[in-house]
């Protein structure tokens, strides 16, 4: 046991520093690079189309058996919007000052353009798969580059990530929260988490629909009630509003602070936390954009940069301006500890448990669509049925095992698994470039005829996908 412990803690020093110089240098680097890139190509579509975009959440699903484009929307939103939208922001302010908040909301900006390329490219590739479909970076690798060893090697990378690594995570932090409430016994721990498991394997065997149904519940819930503590604390004390735009506007720009050490300032915890909370660009939700039933790609493009805009420049910011409009010194606190000092000083004791309700909501929806991203993988792998029950089974397992201790290792693991498959997919979508722009070409020049856009592959040269030739979906 004790060579064990000696060869894990090893391992885990070599990957903490690999994770230093992923994080720090090449995904800052490549992301900030991709989303300026699209945004140019795109005529910074993000913006001009922000609009249309909130419409086409409105528009109705023709095909009652797939998932709608507000269920797809809701999934992904559920994988990004988790507890680092509390504790997450609460760090970067802690570390980098007020200042993060202003380069949070300018790489969500810039970061949902690539989010806008990656989810067209996901149903311009998607698949069939009963009344539904399937799709995502693994599948626009094999058929677009005709690299199947790069889509699997993704597809691994990912299921690894998010249903046994982030999963651990979210499962750990629900019952830390509820801890404060039933007690830190380990027995109270594994009831929790038995509850827990039950709770995710009812709705993940449940299948597509299921999660599609439950994510559309949780998530505007868990942004309700979220939200309205925020709105609160920002009622409470809009005098301090203006003197906190002007902290975090100055603060942002205090190039004294920033060139006297950059690795703590303002500017990389802000974009750290953008990044890594929006996702843009990971990968990761256009596994849940390609399951929509759309009429055109570049619709649910659209409708999933507003899951950017939902997670950085809404929930993220109502965590920053709880912690700033409040108070409370950050000096000595961090992650969820802040947000408590600053909800106690508001609210009391009922602060803490509202706090306590949004991280279980936060948390569980995010294990229900990250479980959801991982699926779709293991399909692109093995289309067996007997793998797919045992995959669950082991998920709702890694759930249970989850709430009973925090794993520093498969935490330092996850977060290298996904740096590799964050270059995978920057990478493949910036050789994809030139097609996304044509989808969105083809869908513009339809708007500008008064058309419904519907899009066929053959109008852009395309004879390299499942669907769009005509026939009904």
């Amino acid at each position: 046991m004790e060579l064990f412990v000696e060869v894990s803690n090893y391992v885990n020093q070599w990957l903490d520093v690999i994770n230093t110089y992923f994080y720090s240098y090449i995904l800052i680097a490549l992301l900030i690079a991709a989303g300026l890139y699209f945004s140019v190509l795109c005529g910074f579509v993000q913006l001009r189309y922000l609009g249309e975009a909130i419409r086409l959440v409105k528009e109705k699903n023709t095909n009652e058996h797939a998932v709608s484009s507000f269920q797809a929307l809701m999934i992904s939103t559920a994988s990004r919007v988790g507890i680092g939208n509390i504790a997450g922001v609460a760090t970067a302010i802690a570390l980098g000052g007020a200042g993060a908040v202003f380069w949070m909301w300018l790489i969500a900006i810039i970061g949902s353009a690539s989010a806008f390329v990656e989810s067209t490219l996901a149903q311009v590739y998607k698949v069939p798969d009963g009344n539904g479909f399937r799709g995502g970076p693994a599948y626009y690798i094999e058929k677009a580059l005709g690299m199947r060893w790069l889509g699997v090697l993704f597809s691994v990378c990912l299921i690894a990530c998010f249903a046994y690594g982030f999963n651990t995570l979210q499962a750990n932090t629900i019952v830390s929260a509820l801890s404060y409430y039933f007690g830190e016994d380990q027995n109270t721990h594994a009831g929790l988490g038995a509850i827990l498991a039950a709770l995710t394997a009812y709705v993940i065997f449940g299948g597509q629909k299921k999660i599609a149904f439950l994510t559309s519940v949780i998530v505007p819930l868990m942004a309700f009630i979220y939200l309205s503590l925020g709105l609160v604390v920002f009622v409470k004390n809009i005098s301090e509003f203006p003197s906190v735009l002007q902290m975090i506007f100055s603060q942002a720009f205090d190039f004294e602070a920033i060139f006297g050490g950059f690795s703590g300032s303002a500017i990389m915890y802000g974009i750290k936390r953008g990044l890594f909370s929006n996702e843009a660009g990971m990968g990761s939700a256009p596994n849940a954009a390609a399951a929509a039933h759309v009429s055109h790609p570049v619709k649910q493009g659209l409708v999933q940069m507003l899951s950017v805009f939902i997670d950085t420049i809404i929930i993220c910011s109502t965590s920053a301006f709880i912690i700033l409009l409040s108070g409370v010194e950050t000096a000595g606190l961090k992650a969820m500890p802040l947000v408590q000092k600053a909800l106690y000083s508001q609210f009391g004791d009922i602060g803490i448990l509202v706090v306590t309700i949004s991280v279980f909501f936060f948390a569980f929806s995010s294990i229900i669509g990250n479980y959801y991203y991982t699926e779709s993988n293991m399909f692109f792998i093995q289309k067996k049925q007997t793998s797919l029950v045992i995959f669950r089974s082991t998920a709702v397992l890694t759930v249970f095992l989850g709430s009973l201790a925090s794993y520093d290792l498969a935490w330092n693991l996850a977060d290298v698994l996904m740096g590799i498959m964050t270059i995978i997919n920057i990478i493949t979508i910036l050789c994809l470039s030139s097609t996304a722009y044509k989808v969105l070409q083809d869908y513009q020049k339809q708007k500008k005829e008064g058309k419904n856009p519907v899009f066929l592959a053959k109008n852009i040269g395309l004879n390299n996908t499942d669907l769009w030739h005509g026939e009904p979906e």
